[in-house]
């Protein structure tokens, strides 16, 4: 009988979704490989290469996503479709919480886009940390 991760912080489903964008490097920056995504980013997922061969990878990403990242409150994944898709408008940080900082992305056009890259590198641990806290608090 296969036992279910109690820390099942990230979603092979979206994981597959996000790799048919995955010559941008959307499921790589979701499962928390910011430099491989970034690399993805700027050569087609490898020439495409890379891109085919994640086919098959997403399983073990997901798997050590969810071995990596702290499990809490917040979900990563509407996090990460929150700032796929209207990061600009700062939506991703309003629903962890970070009201001023959201605000400031909605009127700065997700602070020139910067601030939107630096939360595609981040927004992981910027969760998991999130939750961390939280558990150390609630002790």
């Amino acid at each position: 009988m296969v036992q279910l991760s109690s820390n099942d912080t990230h979603s092979k489903a979206v994981g597959y979704l996000l790799w048919i964008f995955g010559f941008t490097g959307a499921h790589r920056f979701y499962y928390g490989k910011p430099v491989t995504g970034t690399i993805w980013f700027f050569t087609f997922g490898l020439f495409f290469i890379g891109w085919l061969i994640d086919l098959f990878l997403i399983p073990s990403m997901d798997r050590q996503a969810d071995l990596r990242f702290q499990a809490g409150p917040t979900n990563y994944t509407v996090a990460w479709v929150l700032l796929t898709f209207l990061g600009v408008f700062g939506l991703h940080r309003m629903y962890m919480g970070k009201w001023l900082t959201g605000l400031l992305y909605l009127l700065t056009g997700g602070l020139f886009l910067i601030g939107v890259l630096y939360d595609f590198w981040t927004l992981n641990d910027q969760i998991s940390m999130k939750h961390s806290r939280r558990e150390i608090f609630s002790h």
